[in-house]
Order: structure tokens, then sequence, then C-alpha cells
């Protein structure tokens, strides 16, 4: 689904900072993320996805299901931008968003 042409794929600004965050501790090895390859991405294609004032302020609305920011903040943008989150973590789909699981 993600390698399909017609696909609007959004990189947001928030799993950027915490792969930043967490490679910067030494808690998340990857090397492929770089400046350089996220700008190849968007050469393809994918599309950047900033933080706005809306996607901040909709946090507060949003259940405890669990306590990490970054999701938060990720579920926020998709339910503000009607998007679907691509994602591994179960606990995403404890919230009123549409997901893709990429466990496997």
């Amino acid at each position: 689904m993600l390698n399909q042409r017609e696909a609007n794929v959004w990189i947001s600004a928030v799993s950027i900072w915490e792969i930043s965050i967490k490679t910067g501790i030494g808690r998340l090895k990857l090397e492929a993320v770089t400046e350089e390859g996220l700008v190849s991405l968007l050469d393809q294609g994918f599309r950047s996805l900033p933080v706005t004032f809306a996607h901040a302020f909709a946090v507060r609305r949003l259940p405890r299901h669990h306590a990490d920011p970054f999701d938060h903040l990720l579920i926020a943008q998709a339910q503000c931008e009607n998007l679907t989150l691509v994602t591994a973590d179960p606990w995403m789909r404890a919230y009123d968003v549409r997901t893709i699981d990429a466990s496997a």
C-alpha cells in the first residue's frame, strides 16, 4: 500500500524527533535515518508533516491509554489531518484512529 504511486505518504516531524532522541541516547540503532536519507524520501514523493498548534491542542482530548507523548502527538496529527498511521505499536489501535499494522 505504501509503495503505490497514488498514495500520499507523510513523514511526521514527530517521528524524526523521536528517532533523533532515541538514536542520540543509544536506545535505537539506525544508521539509515540521516538528513540525506530523509531528503531522499522527500525526493521520492514522501511528504513532510510539521507539528501545528491544532495538533498540539488536540493531544489534550486524547484518552490516556498509555503515556508516550510521541504517540499522543502522532495520533492527534492523524486525527486532525484524517490520516492513517502505520505502526507496530498495539497501543495505537486503542485510539480513534485508522492504522496499518507494520509489525509483519
